[in-house]
């Protein structure tokens, strides 16, 4: 069993995200509002629990009505789409995350009506229940004004395919498990189909970027007990095998974004600890 090697005091961690993060997200973001009639649109990169989306949570208040935001993880596939596509193209893609789990066309619909709403026009933003692995009831939005700014956070934004992945050795047991390369494959024409459609929408990307893979590892461990409701350190053998299982799925693409192929953008450091170099304390 795998022991989670972060800080066990949440509270803490939440604090540092919510400020250090927050504070070197806000100017850029600040940077980006709009002062004409279509609202600009920023994407946000960054690996699983890093903090992406609570920092993100803190600058939204701090810029009010005039921004919106989004995650790209509330447009998966329906677990029945993955489920087809696991048939067809290979098993591994019953796991939502990698390239092709996502309904593309269904976001790049909703950033256009976001940039287009008018004024007391209602817009249904999906929602992606991680608990249930399936979308839940979606949320209407009704707008009161045209925003100045729509944020998308996602942990793959900006990434660049690459046509010899599929060749490579495996990285891990997951690619292991696609010994043809068929997963890997598939996920590469889809970053360089729909995915760069949908990159090519970006007025400009922030990349938020961790130190290395074993501390996505560890990310994911502290925030899956968050889901759980139960305190860092206290997942159970079966439980913590199920995350180091499920991370796997994200290695290959998280270490290519890290070594820079990607969308050019705007780059934050976040160590370990999830404190930024730099900030103030």
């Amino acid at each position: 069993m795998r022991k989670n090697a972060l800080d066990p005091r949440p509270a803490l961690l939440k604090l540092r995200v919510m400020t250090e993060l927050a504070d070197a997200l806000l100017p850029l973001l600040k940077a980006e509002l709009s002062d004409g009639t279509a609202p600009r649109l920023v994407f946000i990169s960054g690996a699983q629990g890093i903090g992406k989306s609570t920092a993100l949570r803190s600058v939204l208040e701090a810029l009010g009505p005039r921004a919106i935001g989004l995650g790209i993880d509330d447009f998966y596939l329906p677990k029945a789409e993955r489920a087809r596509l696991a048939a067809e193209v290979h098993p591994l893609f019953a796991t939502r995350g990698p390239p092709g789990t996502h309904d593309v066309l269904l976001l790049m619909e909703t950033l256009t009506a976001l940039q287009t709403a008018q004024p007391g026009e209602e817009i249904r933003l999906p929602r992606f229940s991680k608990r249930d692995d399936d979308r839940a009831e979606p949320t209407v939005l009704t707008m009161e004004d045209r925003p100045s700014l729509v944020i998308l956070e996602g942990w793959l934004m900006g990434a660049a395919p690459d046509p010899s992945a599929p060749l490579d050795a495996p990285l891990n047991s997951i690619e292991a498990e696609d010994p043809s390369g068929a997963w890997r494959q598939y996920q590469e024409e889809q970053l360089g189909g729909f995915y760069a459609r949908l990159w090519d929408m970006a007025d400009s990307f922030i990349h938020l970027d961790a130190p290395g893979f074993e501390t996505v590892l560890d990310w994911r461990l502290q925030q899956e007990a968050e889901t759980l409701g139960k305190a860092p350190g206290t997942l159970t053998e079966a439980e913590t095998e199920w995350v180091e299982r499920f991370i796997l799925h994200y290695q290959r693409l998280t270490e290519r974004l890290l070594s820079g192929h990607r969308r050019p953008g705007n780059v934050i450091k976040v160590r370990r600890d999830r404190t930024v170099p730099g900030a103030m304390r």
